[in-house]
């Protein structure tokens, strides 16, 4: 859905390569580990350390990557969009190779991954039936891919995905409502079955970190999903 019906900020918006060029700098001191990290590591269905070869999806400064690291994944890739968030995943030495491209054609090779991740990025695809099958087309049969995403129920409440310019003026990155629904339509069209899926909320831990955020007590800010691809004859 077009998320402007829903734009409660107004704020001047950009498209997902020019924004991220610009958030670049201070990507990592922005977004917290609350959002996406936490939720990779209430996950049960995803053995981390047995997956032989991983593809991180819009890699970004590569904070996926070095979780990923940490949770025992040992071949590492990683793709994103935009170069100067390439810069700094490169420079934590984290992947095996980087590569700059769009996560929904990416050039690499069919069936090469046992996993593939993506964090934070796919509000910033109009369409995601493209994505569900360029995962699909990369994964080795059972491969697994898990998705962490900015919750939909903060973007219907009319918050895009934004930041602060250098001058602290807010910026905003061109974003499109997905439903959950539509993820899964998405996913079960591309040969994927949904294994696992858990939600974040505004919480204590939210609050403390941003007190503002206390009106927002309850509301559902990220989920991660977790797909697998059928195995063969199955």
């Amino acid at each position: 859905m077009d998320f402007s019906q829903f734009d409660q900020r107004h704020y001047p918006t950009v498209g997902a390569r020019e924004g991220y060029t610009e958030w670049a700098a201070t990507y990592e001191d922005t977004v917290l580990d609350l959002m996406d990290k936490r939720l990779l590591s209430r996950l049960q269905s995803v053995s981390w350390a047995h997956a032989s070869h991983t593809l991180d999806l819009a890699c970004g400064t590569g904070r996926t990557g070095a979780w990923l690291r940490a949770a025992g994944v040992t071949q590492l890739d990683g793709i994103d969009l935009t170069e100067a968030m390439l810069e700094r995943a490169r420079a934590k030495n984290l992947y095996g190779s980087l590569r700059l491209g769009d996560v929904t054609a990416t050039g690499l090779a069919d069936a090469t991954y046992d996993l593939a991740t993506m964090s934070l990025a796919d509000e910033h695809l109009a369409d995601l039936a493209p994505l569900y099958r360029e995962v699909a087309r990369l994964l080795r049969p059972a491969g697994s891919f898990v998705l962490v995403g900015y919750h939909p129920y903060f973007l219907l409440k009319g918050i895009p995905t934004h930041f602060n310019r250098a001058g602290g003026e807010p910026l905003a990155i061109e974003s499109h409502v997905h439903l959950l629904s539509d993820h899964v339509g998405a996913g079960l069209a591309a040969g994927l079955q949904l294994v696992e899926m858990v939600e974040g909320l505004v919480d204590d831990y939210w609050i403390a970190a941003r007190p503002r955020w206390a009106e927002r007590r309850g509301w559902p800010v990220s989920f991660a999903l977790v797909w697998r691809k059928k195995e063969r004859g199955l």
